[in-house]
C-alpha cells in the first residue's frame, strides 16, 4: 500500500520537494551529469544505442535519487499545509511548460544528431549545447518581466546565444566574408518577408510568395535576353508583381477562410505560366540563359560594392527598407489601420477603416516585395531558375513566426521579424558550419518553430483585449 509522507510526496513513488528553486536545481544537476555522461560515452567510442539508453537511464535514476534526499532532508510543514507539494509540483509544470518542453525537444536534437553525424561528437559541441540550454533558461525568465516585447527580447537572447556558440564552434565564423554573406542572405529573405509580415498582421498569410520570387527571376533574365532595357525590365517585373499580389488581396478578400488555398493556387499559377512562356523555343523548362548586367551583379553579389566599400548594396537596400516599415507600422495612420483591423476588423470598421483598402494593400507589398527578391537573386546567381524561391515559402513564415509576429493578426511588427531572420540565418550558417545536410537543417527550423508558437500562444489573444 502507498505511504504518504506529511509533505505530500508519496512512498514509492515520484518524490517532489516543495521548494521549485530546489526542483530546478536538481533538474539542472541532472542534465549537466547526464550530459557529461552522454559525451564521455561517445568520446569513448561505445556505441549511439548504448550510449542513449544508459544516458536516459542514468538521468531519470539521478532525478528520482536528488528529489528522494532532498525531501528527507526538507523540514516538515504542519498539518495545515498538507497537499502544499503537489500543488507545487504541478505549478513547476503550468508555470514553465513551454521552457520544459523547449528544453527537452533541443536535448531529443542534440541526441539525435550526435548519434547520426559522428562529425558533430565533439566535446566543443557539448559544451555549446549546455551553453544554450542555459542561456535558454535565462531568456525564458527574465522574459517574464516584460508585459511587451517578450518575443524581441528571448529573440535577441537566442541570436545572441547563437554568435557567441559559433565564433567558439566553427573557425572564422566572425570572419568579415562570413558576416557579409549572412548578411547578403538575411537581407534577401528580410525583404521577401516585408509582405509576408503585413498580410500575418493583418490574421492573413501569402503562399503564393515562392513562386512569384521563382518567376521574377527566370522572367526578368528572358525578357534582357529579348532585349528590353535592363532597368525597364526590372520595373516591369516589379509591377507584374505588385498586379498578382493586388489580385491575391482582391480574391481572398472576396472569398473569406481561402486565403491560403488562393494564395496556393495563384503561385502555382504564374509559375507555370511563365516557364510556359520562357520555355518557347528552349529546351530547357524553368531555366533561362543570358547574360545579367553588371549593375545588378554588382546590387546582390557577395563582391559587390556601395560607394567603394566592399559591402554589397543589398544589404544597405534592406536596411532602408527596414527603416521605412518599421518606422512606418509603428507612427502613421497605415500602421495603425493595420494594427485595428488584425485586432478587431469589427471595432476597426466601427470607426471608418476600410478592410478591403488595407487588406488589398498589404497583399500588393507582399507580391512587390516577392518579386524584387526574385530580381536580387538573379544579380546574386547569374542565371535564371524558377526553384530560386522554393525554400522562401517555408523561411518567410519561419522568420515571422520566430520573431513573434502572431499568425492571428495584430500583434508583432517587422522588427520582430528582422530578429526572426536573422536568427534563421544565423543557425543556418552554424549547421553548415558543423557539417549538417539540407534536411536536417529543415528538421530543426520545423523544431524550432513549435516551442515559439508556443510560448507566443500563451499571450492573451488581442481581439480580447480590444
Amino acid at each position: 500500500m502507498t505511504r504518504t509522507f506529511g509533505d505530500g510526496s508519496r512512498g514509492g513513488g515520484l518524490f517532489v520537494p516543495r521548494s521549485r528553486a530546489l526542483v530546478w536545481l536538481n533538474l539542472a544537476v541532472t542534465f549537466v551529469v547526464a550530459a557529461i555522461s552522454f559525451g564521455l560515452g561517445f568520446w569513448q567510442g561505445i556505441s549511439a544505442q548504448v550510449v542513449i539508453l544508459y544516458t536516459v537511464v542514468l538521468a531519470a535514476v539521478l532525478f528520482w535519487l536528488i528529489n528522494y534526499i532532498a525531501v528527507i532532508f526538507e523540514p516538515r510543514p504542519s498539518s495545515l499545509d498538507t497537499g502544499s507539494a503537489p500543488a507545487a509540483a504541478g505549478g513547476v509544470w503550468a508555470g514553465n511548460r513551454v521552457l520544459i518542453i523547449t528544453m527537452s525537444v533541443m536535448l531529443i536534437v542534440y541526441l539525435l544528431i550526435t548519434a547520426t553525424v559522428p562529425s558533430f561528437r565533439s566535446l566543443g559541441n557539448l559544451i555549446a549545447f549546455l551553453l544554450l540550454e542555459a542561456i535558454l533558461v535565462f531568456a525564458f525568465k527574465v522574459s517574464n518581466r516584460f508585459a511587451h516585447g517578450r518575443s524581441a527580447f528571448i529573440g535577441l537572447i537566442v541570436l545572441l546565444a547563437l554568435i557567441v556558440i559559433s565564433s567558439f564552434t566553427i573557425n572564422g565564423f566572425l570572419s568579415a566574408p562570413n558576416i557579409k554573406a549572412i548578411l547578403l542572405f538575411a537581407a534577401f529573405l528580410g525583404i521577401a518577408c516585408v509582405g509576408q509580415t503585413l498580410v500575418a498582421l493583418l490574421g492573413g498569410l501569402d503562399l503564393s510568395i515562392p513562386f512569384v520570387i521563382g518567376s521574377s527571376n527566370i522572367g526578368l533574365l528572358f525578357l534582357i535576353g529579348l532585349g528590353v532595357p535592363s532597368w525597364l525590365a526590372v520595373v516591369f517585373v516589379l509591377l507584374i508583381g505588385a498586379t498578382l499580389g493586388f489580385l491575391n488581396g482582391v480574391l481572398s478578400y472576396r472569398l473569406q477562410g481561402q486565403a491560403l488555398i488562393l494564395t496556393l493556387g495563384m503561385g502555382f499559377a504564374i509559375a507555370g505560366l511563365v516557364q510556359i512562356l520562357t520555355s518557347i523555343g528552349s529546351s530547357f523548362g524553368g531555366n533561362v540563359f543570358g547574360t545579367v548586367p553588371k549593375w545588378l551583379q554588382n546590387l546582390a553579389a557577395m563582391n559587390g560594392r556601395t560607394f567603394g566599400l566592399a559591402v554589397p548594396p543589398t544589404i544597405l537596400l534592406w536596411i532602408v527598407i527596414a527603416i521605412i516599415v518599421i518606422v512606418g507600422l509603428r507612427y502613421s495612420a497605415f500602421g495603425r489601420y493595420i494594427y485595428a483591423l488584425g485586432g478587431n476588423r469589427r471595432s476597426a470598421k466601427l470607426i471608418g477603416v476600410s478592410e478591403f483598402k488595407y487588406w488589398t494593400v498589404a497583399y500588393t507589398i507582399s507580391g512587390f516585395s516577392a518579386a524584387l527578391t526574385g530580381c536580387l537573386l538573379l544579380g546574386w546567381s547569374g542565371g535564371g531558375f524558377i526553384g530560386v524561391g522554393d525554400q522562401y515559402l517555408f523561411t518567410t513564415l519561419a522568420a515571422v513566426v520566430i520573431g513573434g509576429t502572431s499568425l492571428m493578426g495584430g500583434y508583432g511588427g517587422y522588427g520582430y521579424t528582422v530578429i526572426g531572420v536573422l536568427v534563421l540565418q544565423v543557425l543556418s550558417a552554424f549547421l553548415i558550419g558543423i557539417g549538417l545536410k539540407y534536411e536536417w537543417q529543415q528538421f530543426i527550423f520545423g523544431l524550432l518553430i513549435l516551442p515559439m508558437v508556443a510560448l507566443y500562444g500563451r499571450a492573451p489573444d488581442i481581439r480580447a483585449q480590444v
